[in-house]
């Protein structure tokens, strides 16, 4: 049984490259996985403020996210509670999250901050491809953060089942063609390439 409600959020800009990690990691953990009622999965993409209900109403909160700490290109990190910068003096994690930083400091002004978080995010290897997807070494990274993710859920006390059958497109968490299949084929390098 879950305690509390928990968002589980992707955050990112799907346009740039790796910086669409967060929002590609929580499209596949959609697919591949159910979870109670009282988790909200969901497509933050760049909506910044826009969030703050969301994760006011959010007793646990799991964000993936790219990150850009210099690290290795591809390297994961996990991050848990005050260790989540909060505001917007915090080192800067990619090119959208000084607007999530400004969500998190909202919820906690506003005394309805999460009282479990977790980032789970990857070092980004390019954030410069403009309309580009993940570079292969990212992509490789997201069944490792679904593992993580699980674990932390799993830890939380949620109940997190993997489907037998992902779900098909039709299903899936982002419409109108944004989901990473119908995004690709439309990017011009990836139809030269076909």
């Amino acid at each position: 049984m879950s305690k509390g409600n928990t968002l589980v959020l992707g955050i990112g800009n799907i346009l740039w490259a790796d910086e669409g990690f967060g929002v590609r990691a929580v499209e596949e953990f959609h697919r591949r996985y159910a979870t109670p009622d009282d988790v909200v999965i969901m497509d933050g993409g760049t909506q910044g403020l826009y969030l703050v209900q969301f994760v006011q109403e959010a007793d646990n909160l799991l964000v993936f996210d790219a990150v850009d700490y210099g690290l290795e290109p591809g390297e994961m990190i996990v991050v848990a509670g005050d260790e989540v910068p909060k505001f917007t003096g915090a080192k800067k994690m990619s090119l959208h999250q000084t607007g999530f930083q400004e969500v998190l400091s909202a919820a906690d002004f506003t005394g309805h901050y999460p009282k479990e978080l977790t980032l789970i995010g990857v070092q980004a290897l390019d954030l410069e491809d403009w309309g580009g997807s993940l570079t292969g070494l990212v992509r490789s990274k997201v069944d490792q953060a679904l593992v993580l993710a699980v674990q932390q859920l799993r830890e939380w006390g949620i109940e997190v089942t993997e489907r037998d059958v992902p779900l098909p497109k039709s299903e899936g968490l982002l419409v109108h063609d944004l989901d990473i299949g119908a995004y690709e084929s439309g990017h011009p390098l990836q139809r030269l390439e076909a």
